[in-house]
């Protein structure tokens, strides 16, 4: 299964305070075991949100606000995305992860959606066209 791990922001993310060198070192070996256990698909940090923008749908509408965003427990510093046997796998890694922030952090664990998931609400075409499109994207 596979799973999106996010590391949820902290006062500290959102001011951008840059990593200690033996955080980023611990970090930097957690993500190499991950990688030789052929878990790790992606994974990265993310900027505070002073530097980003979301984008409000509303019908055909669409506004943009920029950051920085309030409620801090709200949002996200980075991710992985992961290759994991089960839930419960997937946690035994976090467990083992170092805590990524200077202070008391948290980070969750989602499910992604698989094609089967959505039983017999995709066509067919679709199900094909999904599947030419990861086919194409993993080529890059």
């Amino acid at each position: 299964m596979k799973v999106m791990v996010f590391v949820k922001a902290t006062e500290s993310s959102e001011a951008g305070v840059i990593t200690s060198t033996e955080l980023f070192t611990a970090m930097m070996a957690f993500n190499e075991e991950l990688a030789r256990a052929g878990i790790l698909l992606a994974g990265e940090g993310l900027k505070p949100t002073r530097e980003a923008v979301r984008v409000k749908f509303s019908g055909a509408e669409r506004s943009v606000q920029d950051g920085p965003f309030a409620e801090t427990k709200e949002l996200v510093a980075g991710y992985w995305l992961w290759e994991v046997d089960s839930m419960e796998h997937a946690i035994e890694w976090v467990k083992r992860c170092p805590n990524p922030m200077p202070e008391e952090s948290e980070i969750e664990i989602r499910p992604l959606y698989q094609m089967e998931d959505f039983g017999d609400v995709i066509p067919a075409e679709v199900i094909e066209q999904e599947a030419r499109l990861r086919a194409e994207t993993n080529r890059r």
